[in-house]
Formats: structure tokens, C-alpha cells, sequence
């Protein structure tokens, strides 16, 4: 069972149109999945040309693409579309904050993403020309989506071409009580550390060995401890290490009727440090 077998993403006719369709394009011939693209809209023969232009650059995968014409509210539209179509994938574009090289996730998006019934792709720069995706950074975190999560990535990061996969365990600072104020409390918290570590690290190494050979051959796996707040420091530290990929488990329902995210993910959507997959 594939993680990826549809994708969908809506389209719109902005500036980002022909690299957001070569995008995902590109993404479901190296996944071998179907393709759906869906445009908010009416439509007409201009725009209709226009997309089957971009569609006939991928002259081999021409036949895995289905395009949709639906007008309303878009919102509506691409999270009904995700049901009726059973997509594994919905890709969104980021938006980017004006004279800041920043990126986030834009109200309406934002909106689709809380409700997307299935696991989404958020890109920040999407290009025409393919930019290879060398580094994956990936939640390890104690949870029993993670192991999900884990394998999907690597299924995705093998057929993507990735050579290099850093698995990061967040722990919870709380979890190092010991005041470190002289030297004798500083080596029990630093001792304390390395032990919590150890224990993430042992946990995560288990996961990997149920994953399947083939999936890791060619990609570099490390796994990392680091101590801090929930999705702030994974967020900073795919930054600082320049990922080109940062998967996460999607959040639970909160208990808002799933109006807000929990606040480890919206770290993550304020702003952008990298695309990021999140794994339903």
C-alpha cells in the first residue's frame, strides 16, 4: 500500500500557475500516482489551453492527469474534491511575506489545510525547473502516528531521489528538571540528557529496522536529539541545516470542533521554514 498513490492540488491562474502544475507533475511520475488538478472557476478556452500546455510537457504521464472545473467557494471545492477523489496527497502553495524572505501559509489555505481529509504537501518556491530535494528532515517524536510517518517518508524521499535523512526526536525541556546552577547539578542534568537521548535514539532505531531495505537505499540516515519546544525547534532546526524537506505527523482533532491547530504545527504554518509534508 503506497502513501501516495493521488494527488490533487487546486490551480489558480496567478504567476506561480506553470511551476505550481510542473511541480506536481514532476512529483506523481516519480511517485507513480495519479494526478488531479482542480480549478476553482469556470471554465473557459483560454485558460483550458493554457493548462493542457503545461500538461503536455509530461507527454508520458499525460494519461495519469484528470482535470476538474468547479466553480465555488474554494475551500468547499478542494476538500470535497479530496474526499470524492480519495487523494493521499493535496499539494498547497505557501505565500510569501512582501520585502521578507519569508513564507506562509495564507488564510484560505490555511483553511483547506484544517480541513484536508488526507496528507499535504506545502511548497514554498515551486519551479518549473526540477530542484533536487537533497535533505529530509523528519519528526521522531514519541507518538503513535510516527511510525507512519517514518515510512512514509522514506517512500516518498527514495522516489524522490534524497540522499540524506535526518530523523529529530523533540524532547520536551521539562523533561530535564535539574537546575543547573553548580557543577555538581549540571553534570546530573547533562548525564540526564545524554540518557533521555540515548532512550530516543534507541526507540527511533527500532523503527527504522521495520522499514524496508530498498526504501533506504542511498539515503543517509542520522538521527538527533534536541531539547526544546514542540514544533518551534524542529521548524528551526530544518532552518538552520538548510532541509530542503520537513515532514511531520498531521495533529490530532483539537477539541475546538478542529478549528485551531495544535500549537506545535502552527509554529510550523506562521512560518514556513522550508516545504514541509505533513503525514495524515
Amino acid at each position: 500500500m503506497t502513501h501516495f498513490g493521488t494527488i490533487l492540488t487546486g490551480i489558480a491562474f496567478s504567476p506561480n500557475l506553470k511551476a505550481n502544475i510542473f511541480e506536481t507533475l514532476r512529483l506523481g511520475s516519480l511517485l507513480k500516482a495519479s494526478v488531479i488538478l482542480v480549478h476553482v472557476g469556470e471554465k473557459n478556452e483560454k485558460k483550458e489551453q493554457q493548462i493542457s500546455e503545461y500538461c503536455n510537457a509530461f507527454p508520458k504521464f499525460k494519461e495519469h492527469i484528470t482535470i476538474i472545473w468547479k466553480s465555488g467557494n474554494p475551500v468547499d471545492v478542494i476538500t470535497t474534491a479530496c474526499i470524492e477523489q480519495q487523494a493521499d496527497l493535496l499539494i498547497l502553495g505557501a505565500a510569501k511575506r512582501k520585502k521578507l524572505n519569508k513564507y506562509y501559509l495564507g488564510a484560505v489555505a490555511k483553511k483547506i489545510a484544517k480541513k484536508a481529509p488526507c496528507s499535504l504537501l506545502l511548497f514554498i518556491k515551486p519551479s518549473v525547473e526540477r530542484v533536487p530535494c537533497r535533505h529530509v528532515v523528519v519528526n521522531g517524536l514519541k507518538h503513535p502516528k510516527t511510525h507512519n510517518t517514518i515510512q512514509a517518508s522514506f517512500e516518498f524521499s527514495s522516489a524522490i531521489g534524497t540522499n540524506k535523512m535526518t530523523i529529530v526526536e523533540e524532547i520536551d525541556q521539562n523533561e530535564v528538571t535539574i537546575k543547573a546552577d553548580d557543577d555538581k547539578s549540571l553534570e546530573k542534568s547533562t548525564l540526564l540528557q545524554e540518557q533521555i537521548i540515548e532512550r530516543e535514539t534507541s526507540r527511533v532505531s527500532k523503527i527504522l529496522n521495520d522499514i524496508d531495505e530498498s526504501l533506504k537505499e542511498g539515503i543517509t540516515i542520522k538521527s538527533q536529539g534536541i531539547f526544546g519546544t514542540r514544533g518551534y525547534s524542529i521548524g528551526h532546526y530544518a532552518k538552520i541545516k538548510r532541509a530542503d524537506l520537513l515532514v511531520m505527523n498531521k495533529p490530532e482533532k483539537s477539541s475546538f470542533l478542529d478549528k485551531i491547530f495544535p500549537q506545535d504545527i502552527d509554529y510550523i504554518l506562521s512560518e514556513l521554514p522550508t516545504d514541509v509534508l505533513i503525514i495524515h
